[in-house]
């Protein structure tokens, strides 16, 4: 007996009903970000100062040293630039943003700074302890340190003008680092100053309205990351700015798109008013991107002048007249904490059910591969003739199974290099989306249509093998696995 289609149509669409309730229920709160509403303060900011921006001398000959530096489980290898001229400099240390980066990356600036009178040091970041799922900031603060401390062993730095320089993600090191009295100043560059997963969140969802992105999109996205159970994500970096006691610069582009630049400054602020330390000075840079640069180009004009001229003038530019000043920056949204995943959306039940789902489809080829060598072939087509049909839908929904997951892993790489890259096409971000929802309606339809076949053949007195239902079971469990996942992921949610 077959099921007709529009049988096969209304239980799907029923299923699907089933699925989205589902998801509705098991999901964590919505993530939401509200709009922005800003101190007044940040709604026109005086002009920078002209002393600050004033022209900078860069002739000076300079030098440069290849070190390698001890530090905790492997040695660093560090870039010295420095002026060849008589006295003692300003000095500081370049602290890199995320990723596993060569101190290469700070190359022009160093050479720039070192030319205009200021010891730098830049480094190849640490490869053992420090990975995509386990970051030790604490770990990144002392091997600063120990760059620091070489620079202060020369005769030509100046000891209370030797500082640290850290941005993006060298702003949760570099105030670590600050506990030190061997920090004279601190210069923080794009520093978000909220938890990383708070800055991850407010980055993706700036960049999914930029991309005219469905909600859906952004449920998928925070709902994944809800459940990573990467600890550095959550980091607390307000007690370690509020235990900052050195004069402080901070430099913030109005065109960042991946950090909550107002509410970074506000965190600033508060954490240092308590501490006690009024020695701050926040710049913001007209059109400059999250390195200080213009569309990923140049430097801004005003970013190295801006730099080069408060750390030479120390400790003269410790209290500036103007604490806040610049481009009034404009922060759309709040950034929101991302709501912690329950125990069943987090990372570790997501992988096991893929391992399921995964043996169960790889149970299929293996069984029916045993049962070959051992003889069984024949028997295969047996069974009132419905095993052969039945086998042709369990192969298409192991394909289509594969095929979401890749589409959803690509669609989500997809998003997070947009982000990074602060560039990307709405009509890709469009397609990406719709490619993952077809796929995950598809293998609905396909795990209702492979039931009632097996359902039919039963009725019409098909009795599977001992392997055949292994089979059924791996194929329609696994998919059904896939199906609950994607539901919590929201694939089934209304508005499509």
């Amino acid at each position: 007996m077959n099921v007709g289609r529009g049988t096969l149509g209304i239980a799907a669409s029923v299923l699907m009903i089933a699925l989205a309730a589902i998801g509705y229920v098991l999901s964590p709160p919505a993530f939401d970000p509200a709009p922005l509403a800003a101190s007044a303060e940040f709604r026109s900011l005086p002009a920078q100062p002209a002393s600050e921006l004033r022209h900078v001398d860069t002739s000076a000959p300079i030098k440069t040293e290849r070190v390698a530096v001890a530090a905790k489980d492997e040695t660093l290898t560090a870039t010295i630039r420095s002026p060849a001229t008589p006295g003692r400099h300003p000095a500081m240390v370049f602290v890199q943003g995320s990723g596993s980066g060569s101190g290469s990356e700070f190359a022009s600036q160093s050479e720039w700074l070192a030319k205009a009178g200021i010891v730098n040091i830049s480094y190849d970041k640490r490869t053992v302890g420090y990975n995509f799922r386990e970051r030790d900031f604490s770990l990144l603060a002392d091997d600063a340190l120990r760059m620091l401390r070489v620079l202060l062993a020369r005769p030509d730095v100046d000891p209370s003008r030797a500082g640290m320089w850290g941005v993006s993600e060298g702003g949760w090191v570099v105030p670590i680092a600050a506990a030190s009295p061997d920090v004279a100043y601190v210069v923080l560059v794009s520093s978000p100053n909220v938890s990383p997963l708070r800055q991850v969140a407010w980055a993706l969802n700036e960049q999914l309205q930029r991309l005219y992105a469905p909600t859906g999109v952004r449920d998928l996205l925070t709902r994944a990351m809800g459940g990573v159970g990467f600890d550095f994500l959550r980091h607390d970096g307000f007690p370690a700015l509020r235990g900052m006691k050195q004069p402080v610069l901070a430099l913030y582009g109005t065109d960042d798109p991946s950090i909550p630049f107002v509410e970074s400054t506000e965190t600033l602020t508060t954490a240092m008013d308590e501490g006690g330390d009024p020695d701050y000075t926040i710049r913001f840079l007209a059109g400059a991107d999250h390195a200080m640069r213009m569309t990923g180009g140049p430097y801004v004009p005003d970013y190295l002048p801006t730099l080069a001229n408060w750390i030479k003038d120390l400790p003269g530019t410790a209290k500036p007249a103007v604490p806040i000043a610049g481009a009034t920056p404009v922060q759309r949204f709040e950034a929101s904490d991302v709501p912690a995943a329950p125990w069943y959306g987090g990372s570790t039940i997501f992988w096991l059910t893929i391992m399921l789902a995964s043996a169960g489809y790889a149970a299929a080829p293996v069984t029916e591969m045993v049962v070959r060598i051992r003889g069984g072939g024949p028997s295969l087509q047996s069974a009132a003739d419905a095993w052969p049909a039945v086998r042709r839908r369990l192969r298409w929904m192991g394909w289509t199974g594969l095929g979401e997951l890749a589409a959803v892993l690509a669609f989500i790489t997809l998003i997070v290099l947009f982000s990074v890259n602060q560039a990307g096409a709405w009509p890709a971000v469009q397609a990406g989306w719709l490619v993952v929802r077809a796929l995950a309606v598809v293998m609905l339809v396909q795990e209702v249509a492979a039931g009632a076949a097996v359902l039919s053949g039963l009725r019409d007195g098909w009795e599977p093998t001992l392997w055949q239902k292994t089979v059924l079971t791996g194929v329609l469990g696994g998919t059904g696995l896939l199906l609950v996942t994607a539901a919590y992921y929201g694939l089934y949610s209304f508005p499509w």
